[in-house]
């Protein structure tokens, strides 16, 4: 079940610097997001990893990633492993974000996201997607659940 980002993925994975290619037109095409610097670093259907480094604009006062730097992280992964298998008949928008902060965030932070198979979609329902963040030494330093809804196009 192919679809435009994962087939975009994969094209920009055969040229020189196509990862960073692909992650600037998802800045571009996704501007708040864009501004935490994410850097996807593998996506297939259904699963996603992205990274942000740590630097002074994803800071907080207390020299630690700002949570919703976190959570935009967590949101952005969630989106992409979900997306990265709906069909192009089909449709999703995030209705929820809910996140809990273990461990002080510190260097560079990997978020990724496993979400269950998508089958053929008919009605809109909700799906639940929890996104785990960890950091350098791979301890978890977030846990996110964003709702989407998904659904077919109208």
């Amino acid at each position: 079940m192919a679809n435009d980002l994962l087939n975009l993925w994969h094209k920009m994975q055969k040229v020189p610097a196509g990862k960073w290619l692909f992650n600037k037109m998802i800045g571009f095409k996704v501007p708040y997001t864009g501004s935490i610097g994410p850097r996807v670093q593998e996506i297939r259907p259904g699963y996603a990893r992205a990274e942000i480094r740590d630097r002074r604009a994803v800071r907080n006062h207390l020299r630690s990633i700002h949570a919703l730097a976190q959570m935009n992280l967590a949101e952005f992964v969630t989106g992409l492993a979900m997306t990265a298998q709906l069909p192009k008949d089909a449709r999703a928008i995030i209705t929820g974000l809910s996140i809990e902060y273990t461990k002080k965030a510190r260097g560079t932070l990997t978020a990724t996201c496993e979400c269950e198979k998508l089958t053929l979609i008919t009605a809109d329902r909700e799906l639940i997607i929890e996104s785990i963040l960890t950091d350098e030494s791979g301890d978890i330093v977030s846990r996110a659940k964003a709702t989407w809804r998904i659904g077919p196009k109208r």
